[in-house]
């Protein structure tokens, strides 16, 4: 969830962390990782963040314990031009036009080149993980399912494959993650900006298991 605060010297995003029941410290903190090795024109940039724990009294079975409730929370740039999902419902009068699709497919395969540079892979690449700053420039965001491979890697072995329906490469499924995982969500994210296709995708990212 993305909520614009006013601050003093301008606009920030701030996205609170939703936790499920599988989410440690450690899933938290490889994102932050990641997110700190990035700098580039074309990824939304990382500002600061904030993790606290609080104890809750909860009556349960006549009794009352403790529960512990995390708060989790990540501060980016403002990117004022809303996401590319809401640019390809909305079709706004430049939507369609052929110098601006390929800007925005330019910038997003940039950013990619970089954070393949770096060796980390998003692993939820879509329209609606795709930001629009000024003058249309493309920044991806939302790592929070994203991995780093070391320089002696080059898959990483999976189980549980995390991703968004639509957009998850085939591959995965065999169990496999390459420095390739995201060619084929870029993929799909040209087709639909050279084509228009505006088809429904899940917009939120759901736990597959195979």
């Amino acid at each position: 969830m993305l909520k614009h605060e006013d601050l003093q010297n301008g606009m920030v995003a701030v996205k609170k962390v939703t936790t499920w029941t599988d989410f440690t410290d450690k899933l938290f903190l490889d994102e932050i990782t990641c997110l700190k090795k990035v700098r580039h024109k074309n990824i939304v940039r990382f500002l600061g963040y904030c993790a606290d724990s609080q104890g809750e009294v909860l009556e349960t079975n006549g009794k009352n314990v403790i529960a512990e409730e995390r708060h989790r929370f990540l501060c980016f740039e403002y990117v004022p031009n809303g996401d590319l999902q809401h640019y390809l419902e909305e079709k706004p009068p430049h939507g369609y036009e052929w110098n601006m699709r390929y800007h925005i497919i330019k910038g997003i395969c940039q950013g990619l080149d970089y954070l393949e540079q770096k060796r980390i892979l998003h692993l939820d690449l879509k329209p609606a993980n795709v930001l629009l700053g000024v003058h249309m420039v493309p920044k991806i965001t939302d790592f929070g399912l994203s991995r780093h491979i070391n320089e002696n890697q080059s898959t990483i072995p999976t189980e549980t494959i995390d991703g968004t329906l639509g957009y998850v490469a085939p591959e995965i499924i065999g169990g496999q993650i390459s420095l390739k995982a995201d060619i084929y969500s870029l993929g799909i994210i040209i087709i639909r900006l050279l084509t228009g296709i505006t088809k429904a995708i899940p917009e939120d990212v759901r736990r597959i298991h195979y």
